[in-house]
């Protein structure tokens, strides 16, 4: 089943604002894990450790879960299909890594957020910042960017029956 291509458009739209708005929310987050690792202001310190928390529940798990969502309806509404293309097939494995690994650390961060809000002034420069996480999470996030801008060759087992299909299918 194919979109109309209003709808289509409509569907690849929403799907290129939240996918660029986690791109941007993750390097915003690592701006910040950033600050907290840097600096020697204990208040910068605590307010970019809450911010990295409200950032990544309110801002970063949501858009990730929205790409996920409309990467779904991108994939099972147009003819690229959801297994049809190893490109896509990889897109959606990374996707949902990148989502999963997303959701189980942001209690870390919640707890050491937590931490940086209660702990005195001597003990807040323990707390460094958060860096592997969101760095890793980019650079996989521009893959999965870069698989869908140059969407390489190869179809998967199911994609090869389904041309085959189409090729040898008669003509109403």
């Amino acid at each position: 089943m194919t979109m109309p291509p209003g709808l289509r458009k409509l569907a690849l739209t929403a799907h290129l604002v939240v996918s660029i708005g986690w791109i941007g929310a993750v390097v915003a987050y690592l701006a910040l894990g950033v600050s907290a690792m840097t600096s020697e202001d204990t208040p910068t310190v605590r307010a970019a450790w809450i911010a990295m928390e409200v950032t990544g529940w309110f801002v970063i798990v949501p858009l990730a879960v929205a790409a996920l969502l409309t990467g779904l309806v991108m994939a099972l509404g147009t003819p690229w299909g959801l297994f049809r293309h190893y490109w896509v097939l990889m897109t959606l494995v990374l996707t949902i890594l990148a989502t999963v690994v997303l959701l189980l650390h942001m209690p870390t961060v919640t707890s050491l957020a937590d931490q940086a809000r209660s702990v005195d002034d001597a003990h807040l420069g323990g707390l460094g910042g958060d860096l592997l996480h969101p760095g890793v999470g980019l650079v996989v996030l521009l893959v999965i960017t870069a698989l869908n801008v140059y969407k390489p060759r190869g179809l998967t087992r199911y994609g090869w029956r389904k041309q085959q299909e189409q090729r040898t299918a008669p003509v109403p």
